[in-house]
């Protein structure tokens, strides 16, 4: 039962929207690395002339691309996700792959947990945490103060803490980075003041029991972290990041999170 509950949320994860606005991700490389000459063969991947398409084409920053286990499909990754192509990059597929030699596998969600895992150590000196004292678990999870289930799951975070698991939280303001006149979101305004607080855990336990936000502007990367959430498949709060780049969509109790810790 579990299985098939956490195989369909993985699922639902992936769709990813094609364009977004707000600073480069930081995990990424548009460096070219020429691995032939040219494309007539099928079976050979230019990577340079993919970006150059991709990136003229889509509007893409950055891009970086190899093979796919796929033979003739090529893996892009981009600020805007993962998608697939072929040598010639004629043509644009969003969505996942699976591999059915052997066991079922799919192949989307295992490259996009190498680059979950990969930006979060970007951000691993502009995380607010809250460490267990003994500590068995860590995961990584984005929050928003609006958000209800952000707010049950924190209200829990002695229970989870108690269970040996520490939280590490990353920015993701619902709202955006922008409104709709093109001025920054209140959302992101408030979460960039917790995050430039004195005391951020403090600062952000307090904005969850809802007490208003000191207004403050820094140099941390909230905007940053929000774009990272948009190019990995985060769409909504909370979204849990395991230990082994697993994402887990929505609020877990304790208990439950627990066992599902137990299991990897």
């Amino acid at each position: 039962m579990y299985k098939k509950f956490f195989f369909s949320a993985v699922l639902a994860a992936f769709t990813l929207p094609l364009f977004a606005q707000g600073e480069k991700p930081v995990a990424l490389s548009n460096t070219p690395d020429m691995l032939a000459e040219s494309v007539a063969d099928p079976a050979v991947l230019n990577t340079a002339l993919l970006i150059k398409k991709l990136t003229k084409k889509l509007g893409f920053a950055h891009v970086n691309v190899e093979k796919s286990p796929m033979p003739g499909l090529a893996l892009i990754t981009t600020e805007q996700g993962l998608f697939y192509s072929d040598y010639n990059g004629d043509f644009l597929i969003q969505g996942s792959l699976f591999s059915l030699a052997g066991e079922m596998t799919n192949l989307t969600e295992a490259s996009l947990a190498k680059v979950r895992l990969k930006g979060i150590k970007a951000f691993e000196n502009d995380m607010i945490i809250y460490k267990a004292k003994n500590e068995k678990y860590v995961v990584t999870a984005f929050t928003d103060i609006t958000c209800g289930y952000c707010r049950k799951m924190h209200g829990e975070m002695d229970d989870y803490n108690a269970r040996g698991i520490t939280f590490r939280y990353l920015a993701y303001p619902r709202s955006g980075i922008k409104d709709r006149l093109g001025n920054l979101s209140a959302g992101f305004k408030d979460l960039r003041s917790i995050w430039c607080s004195e005391n951020p855990e403090q600062a952000l336990t307090k904005a969850k029991l809802g007490n208003n936000v000191a207004y403050r502007i820094c140099d941390k990367p909230v905007e940053a972290q929000y774009n990272f959430g948009r190019q990995i498949g985060v769409t909504g709060t909370p979204a849990i990041i395991l230990s082994n780049g697993t994402i887990i969509p929505g609020y877990q109790p304790p208990a439950q999170l627990e066992q599902i810790l137990k299991q990897i």
